[in-house]
């Protein structure tokens, strides 16, 4: 059976001289992700040869995560890798609390009021800090932004991709 890969983040550029790569993280556990030992598989763009680095050292600067990786300490060892998405195996995914799931669990569902009524798709999550909010693509009209609070998301399986809200006046229109 292929194995099972998971984006956490794209490498969009060098940060420095010492190695360091600027990554937009697309992953719910970056801090987790990133920990000095981890392994992560990087994909050049239009490839599906991945390589095996071990994470250095993170830190994150303004909306970035600033990543170093094991044996590569010149901007001439990273340099390669622009473009490139960082991935995990599904091996490397760790149990979650109930009530906790993984961004890809969500990507997909299909969201409905608590009347019934299909609202649509979601296709994004983005991280703010208060709370995540979920992107949907609605059949007609512009996507949806639905913060992920107990007090609108009422209803999530996972198996069945569907999702139900209650909606707040004003969040359908």
């Amino acid at each position: 059976m292929a194995e099972k890969w998971f984006n956490v983040g794209k490498i969009v550029n060098t940060h420095g001289v010492r190695g360091e790569v600027r990554v937009i993280s697309k992953t719910d556990f970056a801090d987790e992700r990133y920990q000095r030992g981890n392994k992560l598989y990087i994909f050049k763009e239009n490839s599906n040869e991945q390589l095996e680095v071990v994470v250095e050292n993170h830190r994150v600067h303004k909306n970035f995560d600033l990543l170093t990786f094991k044996g590569m300490n010149s901007i001439q060892d990273v340099e390669p890798f622009k473009g490139s998405l960082l991935k995990v195996t599904e091996d490397q995914l760790t149990e979650l609390e109930d009530g906790e799931y993984y961004f890809h669990e969500i990507i997909g569902c299909t969201m409905f009021t608590d009347e019934g009524s299909e609202i649509g798709v979601i296709h994004e999550i983005l991280s703010t800090g208060a709370n995540d909010v979920w992107v949907v693509k609605r059949k007609i009209g512009k996507d949806l932004l639905v913060p992920y609070i107990d007090d609108i998301v009422t209803e999530i399986n996972i198996e069945e991709k569907k999702i139900v809200i209650t909606p707040m006046e004003g969040l359908l229109d």
